[in-house]
């Protein structure tokens, strides 16, 4: 079997582990009640680039790239507050949209276009709305409607600081995380 020339990968910030913990075990609350179990196929996480297609054997430029832009940024402070959803088959936690946050994704989202020509077609008409899927795809219109009252009002409150940019990649089965490229360190 031949290895494929290109894989899927996509640039996230992965909460602290007790944060991850926090919200897998919502995303198991979705699995056994809602039959949702699409969004424990990769870490917790808030996307900055969503997925794209790389040639394998170009991978250490995407790295070395992603190193200097990471090198380039400040630690980012994230609040995550309750919960949205998007329509009807989407449920996430709620990350506010402050000024650092917001300011790192197009920083990136630019970097990656002007340096590597990765773009996302999609993204010209849905403007970045930060946030971390709990469930998706599978979640039919039915179990969303019965589980959106639930979560809707559901009080959830978490603040810190993520200190690198996490590339992640499908492995056929899952996402999982390749490497992570810490941002500079001030003081």
């Amino acid at each position: 079997m031949k290895p494929k020339k290109t894989q899927l990968f996509f640039i996230a910030l992965l909460p602290p582990v007790e944060v991850q913990e926090v919200a897998n075990g919502i995303k198991e609350q979705f699995a056994q009640f809602y039959q949702s179990s699409a969004a424990q196929k990769s870490p917790p996480h808030i996307t900055l680039q969503p997925p794209f297609r790389w040639k394998v054997i170009e991978l250490p430029l995407l790295q070395e790239n992603l190193q200097k832009f990471a090198m380039s940024q400040s630690a980012v402070p994230i609040i995550l507050d309750g919960f949205g959803a998007f329509k009807s088959r989407v449920i996430y936690i709620n990350v506010l949209q402050t000024p650092e946050l917001m300011s790192l994704q197009t920083e990136l989202i630019t970097m990656l276009k002007l340096s590597l020509n990765i773009q996302d077609k999609l993204a010209k008409n849905n403007p970045f709305s930060p946030h971390i899927t709990v469930a998706f795809r599978d979640l039919t219109k039915e179990n969303f409607q019965r589980a959106w009252p639930e979560f809707q009002w559901q009080q959830l409150h978490f603040e810190f600081t993520v200190p690198q940019l996490t590339l992640l990649n499908h492995n056929g089965k899952f996402w999982e995380v390749i490497q992570e490229f810490n941002f500079q360190v001030i003081g």
